[in-house]
């Protein structure tokens, strides 16, 4: 009985954790970091002010956690669709691999998008947590540019570095301007249609032969 009662509060302290992190996301997506308040976090997840103390520590602490949280679902599920591809795949393919996680979010709205928000605008001003997600960066790029050198010989590092910090940034963009919101009302198959050929000229560059 002990046990069951320890357990189901552990539960409830996970969803109310959770459910912290859900409302920081949202807010962070629409206003960014300076922003949300705790009032406006806690009344959103139906949690007490308290709860943010308990969890983590303070309101900054929160949003850094939400913020760590939404990148890393992101670069986790880029570098997932990357890997999937075949090695015949061409840069149509990669292009669609790099931005499925964007695309889904535009398709589910919900969460989803909001997380995607967050990300593309901590983007435009990194958190100073960006550093501890430093080797999944690095490793979503390396896998990018492997698979993209295959099919466009002899461009250098330095330059694959900068047509896919262009191509995230278009996604950024995309993701939060007005465009975005007409695109999202799109069914999944014509967001694809419209934009992977958009990012598979910017990965592609000068290299269209």
């Amino acid at each position: 009985m002990v046990t069951e009662r320890t357990d189901q509060r552990r539960e409830a302290g996970q969803r109310t954790r959770d459910g912290l992190l859900a409302a920081a996301q949202e807010l962070l997506a629409r206003r960014g970091q300076g922003g949300v308040s705790l009032r406006e976090i806690t009344d959103r997840a139906g949690a007490n002010v308290s709860a943010v103390s308990y969890h983590f520590g303070s309101l900054k602490a929160l949003c850094d956690s939400a913020i760590e949280n939404a990148l890393e679902r992101y670069l986790d599920a880029q570098i997932d669709d990357v890997a999937s591809l075949g090695t015949e795949s061409g840069v149509e393919d990669v292009a669609a691999a790099f931005a499925g996680p964007m695309m889904r979010a535009l398709a589910v709205g919900g969460r989803d998008l909001a997380i995607m928000q967050t990300v593309a605008r901590v983007g435009i001003d990194p958190p100073e947590g960006w550093g501890r997600l430093t080797a999944k960066f690095q490793q979503s790029r390396r896998d990018v540019v492997r698979r993209l050198s295959a099919q466009i010989p002899g461009v250098d590092e330095r330059e694959w570095n900068f047509r896919i910090r262009c191509a995230a940034g278009l996604l950024n963009w995309l993701v939060l301007a007005p465009i975005g919101t007409e695109l999202a009302e799109e069914p999944p198959e014509q967001i694809e249609r419209w934009l992977v050929p958009v990012l598979a000229g910017a990965l592609r560059g000068s290299n269209a032969g």
